[in-house]
């Protein structure tokens, strides 16, 4: 079974088009971060992306008209915008819900809404290795398709090791999650650490060194997130 890339990208100008780049060369879930300007999950690369995001005016609205003509150039891909609870209240819970629908929205996550709050809200939940059982279970008879495995207690980035603590997680997961994908991410960046990665869960999410990479052009990241699927196919044809 093929494995799947989910490819992080933040909201700007620019953005549709190193979508479209990104998913040509084999990514399958393109993530969009809308930005915020007290993001907790975020790591520094991310941070600085939110910022000049949000300098270059990137607010709600804009996000939504990125969200759109991201969907018009990257046909059925999945897109599923990431972002805070505290941007959908200011917005609206049900109207961020419907607008992110009517422009393309496959899914939503938002980071910082655990499990079991908003349940009319339709979302990607997430898990990580401090979730107890309980939690784990109820995001997974919640989450809207899939669960994004946090494979590090702390923030995004990329890190020189794949976090230890991903094995461990997984095992924990598979029997509460059923026959959901488990998709591994924060702290992947490599072509070797996505295979390992890989090895584990059913996919992989990569946010900080793309959105790194992003900043070099559409071109630049083409070849990162192709270096990304070659890891991965080469992976299934291994096994």
């Amino acid at each position: 079974m093929s494995k799947t890339l989910v490819v992080y990208l933040v909201c700007e100008p620019e953005t549709p088009r190193l979508a479209a780049a990104a998913v040509d060369a084999g990514a399958d879930v393109i993530e969009l971060g809308f930005p915020f300007s007290d993001p907790l999950a975020d790591g520094p690369v991310i941070q600085r992306a939110s910022e000049r995001a949000l300098r270059r005016g990137m607010r709600t609205l804009q996000c939504l008209e990125c969200l759109a003509e991201t969907r018009a150039l990257v046909g059925e891909t999945p897109i599923v915008p990431m972002t805070y609870a505290a941007i959908l209240e200011a917005y609206g819970w049900e109207r961020f819900a419907a607008d992110a629908a009517a422009r393309g929205a496959t899914s939503l996550i938002v980071s910082d809404l655990p499990a079991g709050q908003r349940t009319e809200l339709r979302r990607v939940h997430l898990v990580a290795p401090t979730s107890t059982d309980e939690r784990i279970s109820l995001a997974a008879s919640t989450t809207d398709g899939w669960l994004y495995l946090v494979t590090v207690t702390g923030t995004t980035g990329a890190r020189a090791e794949l976090s230890s603590a991903l094995e461990g997680l997984v095992a924990r997961v598979r029997p509460l999650a059923g026959s959901l994908p488990l998709y591994a991410g924060f702290g992947i960046s490599t072509p070797e650490q996505a295979a390992a990665a890989a090895s584990l869960a059913d996919g992989i999410a990569v946010g900080s060194r793309a959105v790194q990479v992003a900043e070099e052009g559409p071109d630049a990241l083409h070849a990162y997130v192709a270096s990304l699927r070659t890891a991965l196919d080469e992976l299934r044809v291994s096994d």
